[in-house]
């Protein structure tokens, strides 16, 4: 690696895994910090009887985004890791009615919408999801996958297609939205559960959150390895290419020195030198300071997203068939979301379970993997007794809908919000960043640069936002702006060359390809250029 340019990312979740692998490609030296002792961020998992049950992310869309960065290591996410199909999206609850399951197929879904809920609820669905779909095709190329989030091309869009208008009204909320499609109350907490999967509650967020609803519809998948294992796998092609990885290490400070970085300590002591560095961590943790006095803009707090209580465990299941993804609905939305607006414990939650073991193409194991997802507030101090009081909202909710489990978890199962803010610091909990309710909020998440030369940001924190495909298209975009930078400042060092009569310097622009690339290519399918689909 002698004579590279020298890159520090810190932090090894998803965003800072993709930012690794694309600057290696862009000819860099790339060293990873990591504080804790393997890779993922927050797709972690933790020891079980069953095997390693996530205690993360669980839902993999658009795996051509992560099929690009394996593509860029010489190899495809299918000869890595096991990615499976699921046949289903999610199969839904609620006290008395139910299951509702929806599938990768409208007309399905229209269908089983019918069957549940009649014909009128089917034809809202079938409007509904037009609607997400429209607002999905023109939000995705200009916001999403672009490296800034260009209002101008999503009005221009917006103002040609009046269907999707109502999904745009300033102020206008994704609840009220699905209330003008809905009458069945059950189908308008079923799709306003889209919120809270970036972190946002229904009756707050902005209608335009719809379009997540399209995200999935287009199809999810299960690795068998567990999202945990494709870190691990991204890690593992990552090091193969030369990106060297250093676990529990924990960065101290960014130096940096004429308004431009030049390293990142770390603890324990030393220095590791370099001229770029991707931040994959909370942003508000360098507006805290906690990685030195920064040029940073320091602005007020930001209001945070969700945080939850996890059970991670495994146990032999009893009761209601489940399939991988599930939903247990509470009788009372305002019982959820009531108690979190408090800052406190839902009374009635909603409770989401992940049976890990199932649809996997072969039948589940006797004692089974279960990632139970109850929501809650960021920034808040926990409840006295807080792990019997989460027991009791958790487990007797789901047996008055036909589940138990045994052996019941233990109380080492549990992963609180107290928990995620000790291990992600600047997050108090919150799992996906900024909250997004907000009507401009997927215009306000900090982009890639930041105001110190050599800093960006990669990460669920910053834009595009929460989600596995969403993190490492941040990596993307940082690595995007890092080569743009790079280039900008080789031909702004560049010698005049010798000049010929009449004629002004000739360009540098037939160096600036070495110069900015190391000498090898720019990555294949840059992130934020080629729709995944």
């Amino acid at each position: 690696m002698a004579g590279k340019e020298k890159a520090v990312v810190i932090g090894a979740g998803m965003g800072g895994l993709a930012a690794a692998i694309r600057l290696s490609a862009l000819g860099l030296a790339v060293t990873v910090v990591e504080m804790a002792d393997a890779p993922g961020g927050k797709a972690r998992a933790v020891p079980s009887p069953a095997g390693p049950v996530d205690t993360g992310p669980t839902v993999m869309t658009l795996p051509a985004v992560a099929d690009d960065l394996f593509r860029l290591c010489g190899t495809r996410l299918a000869d890595e890791v096991d990615v499976i199909p699921l046949p289903r999206l999610a199969r839904h609850f609620w006290p008395g009615s139910g299951p509702l399951d929806l599938f990768p197929d409208p007309d399905a879904n229209f269908d089983a919408i019918r069957a549940f809920a009649g014909l009128r609820e089917a034809e809202g669905f079938r409007r509904f999801d037009r609607l997400s779909a429209g607002l999905l095709a023109a939000f995705d190329a200009p916001v999403m996958r672009a490296a800034r989030p260009l209002r101008g091309p999503v009005a221009l869009a917006a103002a040609h297609q009046p269907r999707l208008w109502p999904a745009l009204l300033p102020g206008r909320s994704l609840e009220s939205l699905l209330k003008s499609h809905f009458r069945d109350p059950r189908l308008v907490q079923l799709f306003g559960r889209y919120a809270t999967y970036v972190g946002g509650r229904p009756a707050h967020s902005p209608a335009v959150l719809s379009l997540i609803w399209r995200v999935e519809a287009q199809g999810i998948f299960a690795i068998r390895q567990g999202m945990h294992g494709l870190a691990a796998a991204l890690a593992r092609v990552a090091a193969a290419r030369g990106v060297e990885f250093r676990y529990a290490t924990r960065a101290r400070r960014i130096v940096r020195q004429g308004g431009h970085v030049t390293g990142v300590e770390v603890e324990g002591g030393g220095t590791l030198p370099c001229t770029t560095c991707i931040f994959n961590g909370d942003p508000q943790a360098l507006a805290e300071g906690r990685l030195g006095d920064l040029p940073l803009p320091k602005g007020q707090p930001v209001k945070r997203s969700l945080s939850a209580w996890v059970w991670a465990f495994a146990a032999q299941p009893q009761g209601v068939e489940l399939a991988h993804h599930n939903v247990f609905f509470t009788p009372d939305p305002a019982q959820e979301f009531g108690p979190i607006a408090r800052g406190q414990m839902p009374t009635a939650p909603t409770l989401y379970v992940c049976a890990q073991d199932r649809e996997l193409g072969t039948a589940p194991p006797p004692v089974e993997r279960f990632e139970i997802i109850l929501n809650g507030p960021a920034g808040h101090p926990p409840p006295e007794d807080e792990e019997d009081l989460c027991r009791t909202r958790t487990f007797p909710a789901l047996r008055a809908q036909g589940l138990t489990f045994s052996p019941p978890p233990g109380p080492e199962a549990l992963l609180t919000p107290q928990i995620l803010g000790r291990r992600y610091p600047g997050s108090a909990g919150a799992i996906y960043g900024a909250s997004p309710e907000a009507t401009m909020a997927a215009f306000q998440r900090p982009t890639a640069r930041t105001a110190l030369a050599g800093l960006y940001l990669a990460g669920g924190g910053a834009h595009p936002g929460a989600g596995v495909p969403m993190a490492l298209m941040s990596g993307g975009h940082a690595a995007t702006a890092v080569a743009e930078d790079r280039a900008k400042a080789a031909q702004a060092t560049a010698a005049p060359q010798t000049r010929a009569p009449g004629k002004g310097p000739i360009s540098a622009s037939a160096s600036a390809p070495a110069a900015m690339h190391g000498g090898t290519s720019t990555p294949s399918r840059p992130t934020g250029q080629k729709p995944s689909r």
